[in-house]
């Protein structure tokens, strides 16, 4: 019986892979093997030692210790792509709302309803209207995005689905991503023209859309120096983190004139009170559809690891899986230094373990095995792996091949 402890409200569609037979899920589940959150913080959450696997039901993990957890062999999932359509759609909204200063356009027309409101329906009649309407209109142009350059950073999932959309509007779209996947590449339209580099991308676009993850080397790729690169009068668009865009590079852009507008999901003080700044209060996967996606395939992740250790969308070990051949399975973690598989599997030998197949995968200096062995692995043989200089973490799997 597996153990799952919920740390949030979690979509019943994605609970529901976790059978009754086989699971016990739910808030108050003691001493579990693996815990699934959305935007629970766990920093500073003394996170039990029976835990083997932390499920993030959304694409950020900002509120997860990933290198505490990594050196304690917990692998960290997380469900990217599973919000695609829903930060996409917001981001064609963003399109339209940057340009056609929609938003200001509403403001206008609630301000005149509060003044019907305070001052009685005599204080102007339908005439009235339609002469304020007439005159205030030319305040809120702004220009069609058909025929318009989107420039879109990041081709994975999402930045993939707004490129090929953006398309149908009529817009021209380049795209800059330097680690495309294989599988981005299939989706992506032969349409969408290739940027040799950031800069060029910037210096060539109406508007641009962000959608990378962030990282170490991410935070800031668009400082002062890049946003001065940036055609003048481009409009920004960021659904992806807000810590990608310099604070005060932006705001400089703003000012000048650089940046039009800077539409962003993660509002600041500062950037609620520019007045050329759209803020939303991250919006980007708050749709009914993409919290079930991202619960489905949360779940998903934990069972296929908790019962075949196959590591799939992790964001601190290798994509690790290996068809079962037979019924006993081994699941090692170890730092990725010389002659670990060389202690591991002398290890077995000298135990008469037969080792049927295996696999090995590495990443970020930690490596993951998955072995099946011919015989059981006994309680005496895995404290014996796990005590090899290196290795982190030793799991068995006792159960029969599916």
């Amino acid at each position: 019986m597996f153990r799952v402890k919920t740390l949030n409200n979690i979509s019943p569609k994605g609970l529901k892979y976790f059978s009754i037979d086989r699971y016990e899920a739910g808030n108050n589940v003691p001493n579990p093997d693996a815990l699934l959150l959305r935007s629970a913080d766990l920093h500073g959450v003394d996170i039990p030692k029976s835990v083997v696997a932390v499920a993030r039901s959304g694409a950020g993990v900002n509120n997860i210790p990933v290198p505490a957890l990594t050196e304690r062999g917990i692998v960290v999932f997380n469900t990217p792509g599973a919000n695609a359509n829903a930060v996409k759609e917001l981001t064609l909204a963003a399109l339209l709302l940057s340009s056609r200063k929609i938003t200001d356009a509403i403001l206008w027309g609630q301000s005149l309803a509060m003044n019907v409101k305070q001052n009685g329906k005599e204080s102007g009649g339908a005439g009235e209207l339609s002469r304020l309407v007439e005159k205030e209109k030319n305040n809120f142009s702004g220009p069609e995005i058909r025929g318009k350059t989107l420039g879109v950073i990041g081709l994975g999932a999402i930045g993939v689905s707004v490129a090929n959309d953006a398309l149908s509007l009529g817009m021209d779209v380049i795209g800059y991503d330097p680690f495309i996947s294989v599988d981005a590449a299939w989706s992506l339209s032969r349409a969408v023209g290739k940027a040799d580099s950031l800069e060029s991308l910037l210096s060539a676009s109406d508007y641009i859309t962000i959608h990378i993850p962030l990282t170490a080397d991410s935070r800031g790729i668009l400082n002062d120096d890049r946003i001065r690169k940036i055609k003048k009068g481009a409009r920004l668009l960021n659904f992806a983190r807000g810590e990608l865009v310099s604070e005060p590079a932006i705001l400089a852009a703003l000012d000048e004139g650089r940046v039009s507008v800077y539409v962003t999901d993660f509002p600041t003080p500062a950037l609620l009170a520019h007045r050329n700044a759209l803020c939303t209060p991250h919006l980007g996967a708050s749709t009914p559809e993409a919290e079930e996606n991202c619960a489905v395939m949360a779940a998903r992740q934990l069972v296929d690891f908790l019962e075949t250790g196959a590591v799939r969308n992790s964001v601190n070990f290798p994509v690790c899986k290996l068809d079962k051949h037979t019924g006993h399975r081994l699941l090692i973690m170890n730092r990725n230094v010389p002659n670990m598989v060389g202690q591991i599997t002398s290890m077995l030998a000298a135990s008469k373990i037969n080792i049927m197949d295996m696999i090995n995968h590495h990443r970020d200096g930690f490596a993951y095995n998955i072995i099946d062995t011919e015989q059981e692995t006994s309680p005496v043989i895995v404290a014996r792996l796990q005590g090899i200089e290196g290795v982190v973490r030793v799991r068995a799997i006792e159960e029969a091949p599916r």
